[in-house]
Order: C-alpha cells, then structure tokens, then sequence
C-alpha cells in the first residue's frame, strides 16, 4: 500500500474509497449492497465507527469517517474481511448469473497477492484521505452526494437510495449518518452540509 493513502491518525476523520477487484459491479445487486449496509451497522453499533457520509456505487463505495476508540484501520479490515465472506457465500448460495465469472476473477485476484486465499473481492487499498478543513469536508460530501448523478443514476442525489444524500433531505435512508453542521464563511452561522 502507498504510504500516502495509510491511516496514520486512527481517531481522525478521513475520506475512503474501498474498490471492488477489477472494478466488478458487484452492487447491481440488491443481496450484496444489503450485505454492505448490515455491515456497516454492525459496525456503526459494536465497533465505534461514525459515518458521516457514505454512497454504495455499482463496484465501489465511498464513506466519510472515522473510529471513536481509533481504530480506524482495524474497523476497515474487519469491515472488508467479514463483507468479502459474505459475499462470497451469496454468490456461492444465492442465484447468480454471473457466478462463474466473478469467483474466476476474484480467484485471478487472489494469485496476485501474497496475503491472499482462494479469492479477493476488495482491494487491498482504501485510498484514505485525512480531512483538514471544513471545504474540504464539503467537497468530499459533495462528491459522495454527487456520484450517482454524475453516473447518471439518478437526477437528484436524494433519489439514490445507497447514499446519505436522503439523510440530509429529510428522507428515509438505509443508514443512518451523523449530520455534519459547519459555520457559513462570513456570518458564522451554522448550516448543514448538503
């Protein structure tokens, strides 16, 4: 891994990218974006992650976050880990059409490295950017609300269902986020970022 995507401050907030191998769109599928959320709930509940922001993309996920007891980096590994598994047993059990082919690939993956079993489903990198001001954080939430739209998914980022956008327009969401509220620029105030 590039020393400059490691997660050197593990109680900071930080901005990650976690990649399917040979971006297979894996989330086209309902069963294995479920798997995904479940997760990350579990995770939300039992391991002291905050999300502040997230999007579930057709083979790649975004989040906004970090670990409250700091151990961000251990949280992401356990994260991948349990979500491949499940996964894996999804696409071994459940029907799949494309069964065949992505265990293939996920096999291919696995050969290319050394630390791996019989398969890799996620890469080993999570593209871990810290957060050190409030445009940046606007920025990155930006692009994890805009990235549906600019996939041309939806129209309006509020319309994907896999992504907090619909948090912060008062919708049904399938996770829930903490609310990031920052001062507006010249007045102080405080407003939520959309």
């Amino acid at each position: 891994m590039s020393t400059g995507y490691q997660i050197k401050e593990q109680d900071e907030l930080h901005y990650v990218t976690f990649q399917i191998v040979r971006w297979i769109d894996i989330f086209t599928r309902k069963i294995y974006r479920d798997i995904v959320v479940e997760s990350l709930r579990f995770c939300q509940a039992n391991k002291g992650l905050e999300i502040y922001a997230f999007v579930i993309m057709s083979n790649h996920i975004h989040l906004l976050i970090r670990s409250f007891p700091g151990k961000l980096s251990d949280t992401i590994k356990e994260f991948k880990s349990f979500t491949a598994k499940q996964m894996l047993e999804a696409i071994q059990t459940e029907p799949e059409s494309r069964r065949d082919w992505m265990l293939n690939l996920f096999e291919f993956s696995a050969k290319q490295h050394k630390r791996n079993s019989q398969y890799q489903v996620w890469t080993h990198e999570n593209h871990a950017e810290i957060i050190y001001s409030n445009k940046f954080i606007e920025q990155k939430m930006n692009y994890i609300h805009e990235n549906p739209v600019r996939a041309g998914i939806v129209e309006k980022a509020e319309d994907y269902i896999y992504s907090n956008a619909r948090n912060y327009a008062d919708l049904s969401s399938v996770l829930e986020v903490i609310s990031i509220i920052m001062p507006v620029e010249r007045t102080g105030l405080m407003r939520s970022v959309r």
